[in-house]
């Protein structure tokens, strides 16, 4: 049986794509055509929510590999929230897109198998992948990678995150000289090693910021088979050509996210963008994806 890194590989070599498109709707951002900002109620909101995310799928699916939901633009509504992510995930994956729920879970035991089966078993909250936090040590992550855990689904363990005060804790220097993020990368090579699939990769990828290619280059070179989530390209200061070191030799192995520069672009495109239509927001969007491809594949 394929496993999550060998069904993503084949639609990166299907699609000649690399690029993934966040999911983070904010209706502060929204043009009138989508939402009338003095209509507050939270039914309102999650519809236009709904609405953009739509809007977005229908232009970038035959471009990019998955969507990246953003748990809190969706939980901050409750349950009219949850249930525009449910209908927003069951959406994307009727257009053939790949779903990583951006969702940071961290725990142990019972609980992290219960985030386990919500996010990669048969709810309507799961996805393909989900991002996951590290701190709680290997506890927090084997339960998304035990045998009742389909082996076409992934995780995405926080290793070199793309904030600036990421080195905080993630660059402290250990007594054995090695830096906090350097020790949880031999932890994680040991763990990948267990779900291999036929392209040389594991069900468990890392993520690695856009903003650190230097670090990136260290992490390449150790966890061989790991895919690379990249947040950070675009609006965060990423720049496309510094991210050749965070793919392998043959241009694989990296996922490169871009969300405010591509689902908000017609921002950028439009003074009066407030007063765009439909029309004008899909096409500002994707110029914005075909731009990224371009880019992201010319270096990869």
């Amino acid at each position: 049986m394929n496993n999550f890194a060998d069904l993503l590989i084949k639609e990166v070599l299907k699609k000649e794509s690399s690029v993934v498109v966040g999911l983070d709707p904010n209706p502060d951002y929204f043009p009138l055509c989508l939402l009338d900002k003095g209509q507050s109620d939270i039914k309102t909101i999650t519809d236009s929510i709904l609405a953009f995310n739509k809007m977005i799928i229908d232009v970038i699916h035959p471009h990019v590999l998955a969507v990246k939901p953003q748990l809190a633009y969706y939980e901050v509504y409750g349950s009219y929230g949850i249930y525009a992510l449910e209908q927003t995930i069951c959406y994307a994956k009727s257009k053939g897109l790949l779903v990583i729920n951006d969702a940071k879970r961290g725990d142990i035991g019972p609980t992290a198998i219960a985030y386990a089966k919500a996010f990669l078993g048969d709810s309507p909250l799961s996805g393909d992948a989900v991002t996951v936090n590290p701190y709680l040590g290997r506890d927090g992550i084997t339960p998304f990678l035990q045998e009742r855990i389909d082996r076409t689904k992934g995780i995405f363990v926080l290793l070199k995150t793309s904030n600036p005060s990421a080195s905080d804790l993630q660059d402290l220097q250990l007594k054995s000289g090695e830096k906090m993020y350097q020790r949880l990368a031999e932890t994680l090579d040991h763990l990948a090693k267990d779900t291999m699939g036929h392209y040389g990769y594991s069900n468990l990828g890392v993520v690695v910021g856009a903003t650190y290619p230097q670090d990136a280059s260290y992490i390449r070179s150790f966890l061989k088979h790991s895919l690379f989530l990249v947040p950070g390209y675009g609006a965060q200061g990423g720049k496309a050509e510094d991210l050749s070191c965070y793919f392998d030799e043959n241009g694989m192995g990296a996922l490169i996210s871009s969300t405010r520069a591509i689902i908000y672009s017609y921002m950028q495109h439009h003074e009066d963008w407030t007063n765009i239509d439909k029309n004008k927001i899909q096409e500002s969007i994707e110029i914005s994806t075909l731009q990224a491809k371009e880019e992201i594949n010319a270096i990869r």
